[in-house]
């Protein structure tokens, strides 16, 4: 994929403003659009949009292909008759700058519950809503219909795990499962309808992004979440025992982020299985994800070169070890089915020629971190230094993973401050430090460059996303206030990329 000069900005819709404690998919996702217009960005970038689980990693989701309700927008819903002003009578008090996920478990799943209702007994506003339904879920039915089963399931194993079902149901016994969906069919038709509500909405945001100019950036994490309808629907195509535990689980080795590694804990692929169907649930897939994003940014592209495998179970990521993958394989089999795609590759961390030579051979930008390119005592030869950056590629001030750029400042050791300094002949404040990386990556040679709002608003460590190999409700929760959103940050940001050709 060949993108062409251009630039946007990286935010998670979970983190927009409004007034029901998370981001949704309305009014304030089309001001953010009409805001990026304004600043002469091409491009949203989102993190995946599938219904988290524990931890409510946006890359541990219960489905590869569903999308999370969460960010449903419950005032068209209202507008719609789909909710009532009833509905409406005991909101709890939100923070209006931190998502609470488990306040947004109870009461949002409680509102589209009642949503189902009201559409159930005939109450939407628009009749055709009906009929929309039922072709939404004939052609999504090739992971709607396993989907919707697995979470009626989950939901009555009291959010079990799949490998802890009974067995007829954990192991998919056909008459299991016939039974099973035929106790619970108002359940998997409630599960169905949010998803249409999900799409339908998502739908309307990319068309409004799209007339204005904007593409979508959307990631797919290589791996699929232990406790996922992916993995109970597929179970052959990974490593499970008998009982559905896992053999072996992905992870990487210490890196910058851990000394211990990272343990991710998902399922890894046989690629034995998936080679014998030629990879249809990788076509399956990125069939999938073209439907949420215009370009797909593959997170952990390296494994499809080797990963990490790491027994199962282990406390640590140490004691893996690297397994070749058949990717180029893979690539070529999805190439031939549905031909060139907009891909992204995340060639983050332990890179090997053989990776390199995967994402060369598909022409496929890889990624490059401003805050990675200063470290070490000679880091004359780090590849991420702008002057190394390549033109088929993209970069990063930061990424969801690491602080942000202000706060990456206050905290760098003086090594890297050092020669930042020496490399740049500036010597900059806190209150610099992020608009002066932002102007670096708008003026490097990379086609795209992508920078977090949190760096475009210059804020501090309190507002990071994410912190690589930790849980709490520190992870995931930023939002930011609709008054941040300022005309001004976006007159700044075009004069910036005007001045640098992405325009």
């Amino acid at each position: 994929m060949t993108i062409s000069r251009s630039s946007g900005v990286l935010l998670h819709p979970t983190s927009l403003p409004g007034p029901y404690g998370i981001g949704e998919l309305g009014a304030q996702a089309r001001t953010f659009i009409d805001w990026l217009a304004a600043a002469g960005q091409k491009y949203w970038q989102v993190m995946p949009l599938g219904p988290t689980g524990y931890g409510d990693s946006p890359y541990q989701a219960f489905s590869a292909f569903a999308g999370n309700p969460y960010l449903i927008d419950l005032a068209e819903l209202r507008a719609e008759g789909l909710l009532h002003d009833a509905d409406f009578q005991a909101v709890p008090d939100f923070h209006p700058g931190k998502v609470d996920f488990g306040l947004q478990f109870i009461w949002r799943n409680q509102m589209l519950e009642r949503a189902f209702a009201h559409f159930a007994f005939g109450e939407a506003a628009r009749p055709e809503l009906a009929s929309e339904f039922e072709a939404f879920k004939a052609a999504e039915a090739s992971w709607l219909d396993d989907y919707a089963l697995f979470m009626a399931l989950k939901r009555t194993y009291g959010g079990l795990p799949w490998n802890a079902w009974e067995p007829g149901v954990r192991d998919r016994d056909p008459q299991a499962l016939k039974a099973a969906a035929d106790s619970l069919g108002q359940a998997l038709d409630r599960v169905k309808f949010t998803q249409f509500l999900f799409f339908r909405q998502w739908n309307a945001i990319r068309a409004y992004a799209r007339e204005r100019g904007i593409q979508v950036v959307g990631d797919i994490p290589i791996f699929v979440a232990m406790d996922s309808s992916d993995a109970w629907a597929n179970r052959t195509q990974f490593y499970f025992d008998e009982q559905g535990q896992p053999t072996v689980v992905a992870g990487v080795p210490p890196d910058y982020f851990s000394e211990t590694g990272q343990l991710w804990g998902n399922p890894l692929y046989r690629w034995d299985a998936m080679r014998e169907d030629g990879y249809a649930w990788w076509i399956e897939r990125f069939v999938g994800s073209l439907k949420l994003y215009d370009v797909i940014r593959i997170d952990h592209f390296r494994g499809f070169a080797a990963y990490w495998e790491v027994p199962f179970p282990a406390e640590t990521a140490i004691h893996g070890r690297w397994v070749p993958a058949p990717g180029h394989e893979m690539f070529e089999a999805v190439r031939t089915a549905l031909g060139v795609l907009p891909i992204i590759a995340e060639d983050l961390g332990v890179i090997t020629p053989d990776v390199e030579a995967l994402r060369d051979d598909f022409e496929f930008p890889g990624m490059a971190v401003l805050q990675f390119a200063f470290g070490g005592g000679d880091f004359s030869v780090n590849d991420f230094l702008p002057h190394n950056l390549r033109e088929n590629q993209v970069v990063y001030t930061g990424t969801h993973d690491n602080d942000t750029t202000r706060g990456w400042w206050v905290h760098a050791d003086e090594q890297e401050k050092h020669n930042f300094r020496t490399y740049t002949s500036t010597d900059p404040t806190e209150e610099t430090f992020a608009p002066l990386l932002t102007r670096i990556a708008f003026e490097s040679r990379a086609n795209l460059a992508v920078v977090p709002l949190q760096d475009i608003f210059n804020l501090g460590t309190e507002s990071r996303m994410n912190l690589p190999g930790t849980t709490g409700d520190h992870n995931w929760t930023w939002r930011y206030n609709a008054a941040d959103l300022r005309p001004d940050l976006a007159t700044t940001l075009r004069a910036l990329t005007e001045a640098t050709g992405r325009a």
